[in-house]
């Protein structure tokens, strides 16, 4: 993906594009931090608050992806899970791609307004194990509903060649080169190696299912629910969503839940009891979690580079993981994995015997 794939609105432009498309006049705009594409939050005059959307050049080719990916919002939000539904614009389109000249040639970007979502990403709050175990039990109950959703389109989510699938850990290897000079570049390769040798022999036994991609702690919204606790708000941004396998979706949001934890390798019995207690891992699932989260770990480190080399002028959100990333990932590699994976499910199993206490 080129440097100029990614839209650059400025406001006047965002007002115009509201009113034309949906006929709201804009009270209040915002910028949103995100990876390639571009987000705002609005406040019309007509009242109500939400999320325009505007795709990069490159992802707005592939129309049914996107198609299937706003259609799957509306499923889980029609079956009371907290996820973003798209407006209609006043042609009663759900999605409208539009001719914008952002600064560097008119290019083609896919909108969409999205409804608001209130709380803070879970990255902002303590991660207590009752949030945790939350977590892993909607990213469980979230796959199981993705299980039911059809759509004429829906093979477009066999993405052979997605670099952030955790099928397709091996298409890092060229990019390993970026880290060239860091310390933490050989444990990425032996990881790999590891993943290579240790993981892809067990794939098969893997139970499959549609993955949300990407469940991590910016993606990722809560409340504050009784006196000191919080509850699970919103669930934002589909666009990694691929065909994949469960345990796949538990191993991302471990690792990323990992991120802002004062303790980090704790996180994974948390998360783990609650995913378990919706969906249960076979044998070859808990075998391969350990591998599987580091596997995420250095997707995230790996590409992250790579991004910044694309996007130079937004590396500080690209790199928000890396900061925490090579000291996390360092520090499982050195534990192992038999004391990581004890103490995982160890406490796994005492929170569903005592009643959520770890």
């Amino acid at each position: 993906m080129s440097g100029n794939t990614k839209p650059n609105l400025s406001e006047s432009q965002v007002t115009e594009l509201v009113k034309r498309l949906y006929g709201l006049t804009s009270s209040q705009i915002r910028p949103l931090p995100s990876y390639e594409d571009q987000n705002f939050y609005l406040a019309p005059v007509e009242g109500g608050e939400y999320i325009l959307k505007v795709m990069n050049s490159e992802d707005s080719k592939n129309t049914d992806m996107l198609e299937v990916q706003t259609y799957a919002m509306t499923f889980l939000h029609q079956r009371g899970l907290p996820a973003q539904t798209a407006l209609p614009t006043t042609t009663g389109q759900l999605m409208s791609l539009e001719e914008i000249d952002c600064g560097f040639g008119s290019q083609k970007y896919l909108v969409r307004l999205l409804t608001y979502l209130p709380g803070e990403t879970i990255s902002k709050v303590p991660g207590s194990p009752q949030l945790l175990y939350e977590v892993g039990k909607m990213a469980a109950r979230m796959d199981t509903v993705l299980q039911e959703m059809h759509h004429p389109r829906l093979s477009v989510l066999q993405r052979e060649n997605f670099k952030w699938s955790l099928s397709n850990v091996s298409l890092l290897d060229p990019y390993v080169v970026l880290m060239d000079g860091e310390p933490v570049q050989e444990v990425v390769k032996d990881v790999l190696h590891q993943y290579k040798t240790c993981v892809v022999p067990r794939r098969s036994a893997f139970r499959k299912g549609i993955n949300h991609g990407d469940f991590n702690d910016l993606n990722v919204l809560v409340q504050p629910s009784g006196t000191d606790g919080h509850r699970i708000s919103g669930i934002l941004d589909f666009g990694d969503m691929n065909s994949g396998c469960y345990v796949y979706e538990l191993a991302i949001a471990i690792m990323y839940m990992m991120i802002e934890h004062p303790r980090p390798v704790e996180v994974g019995g948390a998360v783990l009891a609650g995913w378990e207690s919706i969906l249960p891992l076979n044998a070859e699932e808990k075998d391969a979690l350990y591998l599987l989260v580091l596997a995420r770990f250095c997707q995230s480190l790996v590409l992250a580079r790579h991004a910044v080399t694309l996007y130079p002028e937004n590396q500080e959100y690209l790199m928000t993981t890396a900061k925490s990333g090579l000291r996390i990932l360092r520090q499982l590699w050195e534990r192992g994995k038999e004391e990581v994976e004890s103490e995982w499910f160890q406490s796994a199993a005492r929170y569903a015997e005592g009643g959520r206490s770890v």
